[in-house]
């Protein structure tokens, strides 16, 4: 959740929680006393409607996700807003106190702030889901996080088993050359060994028709 709207939530609720118990305050003063107790209200409540506004802006300029959230808690501050300032206009519509809680009473004015206390609580219960809400989502981010982490870890792993493999591939590549020009060399050298016994053979072959001539000649002189 933005840090900015936390901020001026907590601004809010402040705002909010004093300006109801100057409501409730307000009904049984009068004169002077009354008058700078509704200017103060009057303050309060036109800075609870700037925050509530600033709290609008930040929302809307956050992702998708983030906004949907915060502008439906948005909207509960809202109505709370509307309920404080029906109790403003009640509270001020009076003059005389005794008339004013009269007339307040006649309105149903104690229902109306068991309504408002009513809303108040929903609103915190709807803040606490909220944040559980927002938690889960960073808890759902952070594990997506630790997933895409593993992912890339493997991906480098599978990629340093390939440069293995291929370095593995190239050296018996290189292995099978080599066999390749040693079977050549041995059947160069067993060729050539054959040559040597062909050339062999004829020269024992010449020797021995040389000395059976040289006998056949003695023998016959």
């Amino acid at each position: 959740m933005s840090e900015i709207f936390e901020g001026y939530e907590r601004q809010y609720c402040e705002v909010s929680a004093n300006l109801s118990r100057k409501c409730a305050s307000v009904l049984s003063l009068h004169g002077e006393e009354k008058k700078h107790k509704l200017s103060e209200l009057k303050t309060g409540l036109d800075e609870a409607e700037s925050l509530i506004r600033r709290m609008d802006l930040e929302a809307r300029s956050l992702p998708p996700t983030q906004k949907a959230m915060l502008l439906a808690k948005l909207r509960e501050y809202k109505s709370d807003l509307n309920n404080l300032k029906r109790d403003f206009k009640k509270s001020s519509s009076a003059y005389d106190p005794v008339a004013s809680r009269d007339e307040l009473m006649e309105s149903g004015m104690g229902e109306h702030v068991t309504s408002g206390h009513d809303q108040r609580n929903r609103i915190l219960m709807s803040t606490e889901r909220l944040n559980q809400s927002g938690e889960r989502i960073k808890e759902s981010k952070r594990t997506l996080l630790e997933t895409e982490e593993l992912g890339v870890s493997i991906l480098q792993d599978l990629h340093s088993q390939r440069q293995t493999l291929l370095h593995a591939h190239s050296t018996l590549h290189g292995v099978d050359d080599n066999i390749g020009k040693s079977r050549r060399i041995l059947n160069s050298m067993g060729r050539q060994m054959n040559r040597n016994k062909w050339i062999m053979g004829s020269i024992i072959s010449v020797l021995i028709m040389a000395i059976v001539l040289v006998i056949y000649v003695k023998l016959k002189s």
